[in-house]
């Protein structure tokens, strides 16, 4: 395979960096919106996942193809006295799972570090090149 590209590394790596910094954006928002039981509309907030697809191009990459709702089945609760509570005193919840999430946002910030690092390396590979060519 030819490389027509000198910047292919640096915009791989730059492009899972941002997908993976609108995912973490993502995580946060469920995190932030695990005990929300109206979402404005009348309905408990849905947990949010980032989809990403490969880029089309040769060098690969990736983005951000959408932001969809988990349809999951909500769970309801025992809670009488709650605003939104129903007749029987269940509220629906989300459904956020923490430790979901937080395994998620780990998994995410992992992969935004391995791209600094790739960006990292290969920044020490062109000083390097720079040396000898001096």
């Amino acid at each position: 395979m030819e490389v027509n590209n000198s910047f292919g590394p640096i915009d791989i790596a730059i492009s899972g960096m941002q997908a993976q910094n609108k995912s973490m954006g993502v995580i946060s928002s469920n995190v932030a919106n695990a005990q929300s039981t109206d979402n404005g509309q009348g309905q408990p907030y849905r947990r949010l996942e980032a989809i990403f697809k490969a880029d089309d191009d040769d060098m690969g990459g990736v983005t951000l193809e959408e932001i969809a709702a988990d349809m999951s089945e909500l769970p309801r609760i025992l809670r009488p006295g709650h605003p939104d509570a129903d007749e029987q005193g269940y509220v629906t919840m989300p459904n956020v799972d923490l430790p979901v999430e937080m395994v998620n946002l780990t998994m995410a910030t992992r992969a935004y570090q391995a791209n600094v690092a790739v960006l990292k390396r290969y920044q020490r590979m062109v000083e390097t090149t720079l040396e000898l060519l001096r």
